[in-house]
């Protein structure tokens, strides 16, 4: 599994093992086929992982999920940020800075269309209360967990155990502070992990960094400042609920499932009690990504 990139330089750990640490670069022959933390890798060559080798990466595994974006929704170019993800813990300050429902909409669809389980979770309760932010994704049915400085993290250690779970937000909002909560001395871990860059870890590059115990990988990634989707269709948020996802095929040719007036004929509308209400909801993501309204999802 790759669990840093620096520089032309990948550090893998064979096994998914962190203690079997091995730096890599890419084979010739892969051109220039992207490689990202969490991507599952063939390896040739020096794998001793001992100081001064270095491995070649031959071959890219299928994925099984990918977080995308785009840096804005005009941008047609995707970035991979994380591959193989089961997880997406998208991490909110409920104060300084403000939170903004806005990001969180963005990343609750890039995670839906990448096939990877949202998790909110919100920091500094104690400087504002979290309940109405909260309610706000009540019927999608989210995990919302509080991971401030104040809070236990038992709850978010068994969320994460046994899992391969992505944490993003914007600077600011104690992403890094939970990071070093979940995994204690993560730095030092950082040069014992990948052995790329010499342990450095900055807000430019995402890395894996192993649970105590071996109980699971987080992967930090860097603070986010925009999160386009010109690669998401409706289609690709619908699909994540299996209640919308079989209504919709009802729906005529091109229904972009926002209802009337734009789809006086969406199959949606049909849905009752929880499913109903989640179709509002979905629709307010819908909406989000057609409002190319980048600026909600930036910091400021």
């Amino acid at each position: 599994m790759v669990v840093a990139v620096d520089r032309g330089r990948w550090g893998c750990v064979l096994g998914g093992d962190p203690e079997r640490p091995v730096v890599t670069m890419r084979a010739r022959e892969l051109g220039k086929t992207p490689i990202v933390v969490g991507d599952r890798v063939g390896i040739v060559g020096d794998t001793s992982g001992k100081p001064d080798t270095l491995a070649r990466i031959i071959r890219v595994e299928e994925r099984k999920s990918v977080l995308r974006r785009t840096a804005d929704d005009t941008d047609p170019y995707e970035r991979i940020v994380v591959a193989n993800a089961e997880q997406l813990m998208i991490v909110v300050a409920l104060a300084d800075p403000p939170p903004r429902t806005g990001f969180v909409e963005r990343t609750l669809i890039a995670a839906y269309a990448g096939g990877l389980q949202p998790i909110l979770c919100l920091t500094k309760s104690d400087l504002a209360g979290y309940e109405e932010f909260a309610a706000s994704f009540a019927d999608l049915e989210l995990q919302v967990v509080l991971g401030g400085t104040t809070e236990p993290i038992d709850e978010i250690t068994e969320l994460l155990n046994g899992k391969l779970t992505a944490l993003i937000g914007h600077s600011g909002v104690g992403k890094s502070t939970l990071v070093n909560r979940l995994v204690p001395d993560a730095y030092r871990a950082v040069g014992v992990v990948s052995g790329v860059g010499k342990g450095r870890h900055t807000s430019t590059q995402s890395i894996a960094l192993p649970l105590p115990g071996g109980a699971g990988w987080v992967i930090d990634t860097p603070g986010i400042r925009s999160f386009g989707l010109a690669h998401i269709s409706p289609a690709d948020v619908v699909a994540a609920f299996a209640d919308l996802a079989a209504a919709a095929q009802d729906c005529p040719r091109g229904c972009t499932h926002l209802g009337p007036p734009a789809d006086p004929e969406c199959a949606l509308d049909a849905l009752e009690g929880k499913s109903a209400r989640r179709v509002a909801a979905v629709r307010l993501l819908l909406t989000a990504v057609r409002s190319n309204d980048t600026w909600a999802a930036r910091e400021s």
